[in-house]
């Protein structure tokens, strides 16, 4: 904020000073407009160097704000600063960093696994342990659930059940068919006396009509914005959204995922067609790390704390399930956690890896580790819907495919209706299922969740699923690919220009 404060002030005295002087500097409006672009150019170039980001991020900085400096100007503003350098974020860190330390006491340094976790898994674990400062359980019972008429169903099945609270945090919340009828079972758990509170992001939910909110209040249900954004050129919280998917119930159900409420999820939009997408029930231990989750976004937002005894029962099962790591992401992170999670899973591989994502923008440390896995012979698959529903991205993304498909990358591209599942799953036993997407929004802006899961029948599940999608799509081959319009390559790698900051 205070750089956006600079940049105002410094524009705000250059723009004056020119007026009065503008006689005696003998410019036209035109001139006097080059000038102040020119020099506010310069001056916000002169912050980006000093925030020493990565060289990447730099260069595109530049080349936007060189090209096009009024656009430029704007787009730093809204999109810009340095995620790093918001006090806000850092000091939620530090909360949500106690409140672990809280609840579950500090990590183990070499965590006890299994004798089923050896080698890549066992270390998998410890860095998870560190990174996410919440445990791993071995005894939460987990679902895979395929697309939105088996996940909407299994919510709207759980949410009836509720007895003492409910707990939803989404990044969409929308007021049409699906919406409308979670509103009303909300609003019915809140009149028998269950404690429902929602968190919506107040950027992914703006069209979430007053009447919608009005609704829930009335029926008692607390629901409040997450980063109520008033002025968006001037508040810094514009781009740093809240992209979880979350639902805790009783604190011993909890739901995670792709899909946001709305009926495109289901499918229902006739303009979109068929909705792929994929979400996770929990049942059991690691619930209790959702909870936390949420628990922590509510006191950012509140200042009410939940981390009680009656939130946080203690849900220990017997029977051995797999390994089950739920972890939050976010620009309040000391490390890219997720980021670094997958990072660490794809560099791990013996034999595959396999990625869904609905966009693909890599940084430099995922490019390059996908490429030297399939360079050393395993197995890399990359499956994206065939349209798009964001264009830049989408375009973006494909400037990508030449790269890997030389290295031995496969490429396929999802032809049912639009592909959304958000999965990466490495040699058929670990996998990631959660909010964050391949991008470097999720890794650096959004705050996401994810759910790292070892040897469990939903990693199965997911297998199964992943390649019932590859019969549903079609795979990219090099030379056919290579042979696309000139203006196709041209719109590619426009937006990849653009790829930092998407």
């Amino acid at each position: 904020m205070k750089n956006t404060v600079r940049i105002i002030f410094f524009a705000g005295i250059l723009a004056g000073a020119i007026f009065l002087f503008r006689d005696y500097l003998e410019w036209d409006i035109f001139g006097t407009i080059s000038v102040l672009l020119s020099l506010s150019v310069v001056f916000i170039s002169l912050v980006i160097f000093l925030e020493n980001r990565h060289p990447t991020q730099t260069i595109t900085w530049l080349v936007v704000l060189g090209s096009l400096p009024l656009l430029g100007f704007i787009f730093y503003i809204l999109f810009g600063r340095n995620y790093k350098k918001e006090r806000m974020y850092r000091k939620k860190y530090l909360l949500d960093k106690q409140a672990y330390l809280t609840v579950e006491g500090e990590p183990l340094p070499n965590p006890k696994t299994p004798p089923e976790f050896v080698g890549q898994q066992h270390r998998l674990v410890s860095l998870a342990q560190k990174l996410g400062n919440s445990p791993i359980s071995f005894t939460t019972e987990t679902k895979t659930l395929t697309n939105g008429e088996e996940t909407f169903g299994n919510i709207l099945r759980e949410l009836k059940k509720a007895k003492h609270h409910i707990h939803l945090e989404y990044y969409i919340i929308r007021d049409d068919g699906i919406g409308k009828e979670i509103k009303s079972v909300l609003a019915n758990k809140a009149r028998e006396g269950v404690k429902v509170r929602v968190l919506f992001d107040d950027v992914g939910s703006w069209k979430l009509s007053r009447k919608y909110i009005n609704d829930l209040k009335n029926a008692g249900v607390e629901i409040v914005p997450f980063g109520p954004v008033k002025l968006p050129f001037l508040s810094s919280k514009f781009n740093f959204r809240n992209h979880r998917k979350i639902i805790v119930i009783d604190g011993v159900v909890g739901f995670v995922g792709g899909l946001n409420i709305g009926d495109e999820y289901l499918g229902r939009i006739k303009k979109i067609g068929f909705w792929r997408d994929t979400h996770l029930m929990l049942k059991g231990e690691a619930v209790r790390s959702l909870q936390v989750i949420f628990a922590q976004d509510w006191y950012y937002m509140t200042n009410h704390s939940l981390l009680t005894e009656e939130y946080l029962p203690q849900g220990k099962g017997s029977r051995f399930q797999g390994g089950v790591h739920l972890i939050a992401g976010g620009p309040d992170n000391e490390y890219t956690t997720i980021k670094n999670m997958l990072f660490s899973m794809i560099t791990a591989a013996e034999k595959s890896v396999w990625i869904a994502s609905p966009y693909f923008i890599p940084d430099e440390d995922i490019f390059s580790a996908l490429k030297i896995a399939a360079l050393s012979g395993i197995d890399v698959r990359i499956l994206m819907p065939n349209k798009p529903d964001k264009w830049i991205v989408f375009h973006a993304s494909r400037s990508y495919f030449p790269d890997m498909l030389e290295a031995g990358v496969k490429i396929y591209e999802y032809t049912r209706g639009f592909m959304h599942s958000k999965i990466v799953i490495v040699d058929g036993e670990l996998a990631s299922i959660g909010t964050s997407n391949m991008d470097m929004r999720s890794f650096h802006l959004n705050f996401e969740v994810n759910a790292f899961l070892y040897r469990t029948d939903s990693t199965r599940k997911l297998v199964a699923d992943y390649g019932k999608d590859l019969k549903d799509s079609k795979r990219l081959e090099l030379e056919t690919f290579n042979k696309r319009h000139f203006g196709y390559r041209l719109l590619e790698s426009t937006s990849r220009l653009l790829s930092p900051l998407l």
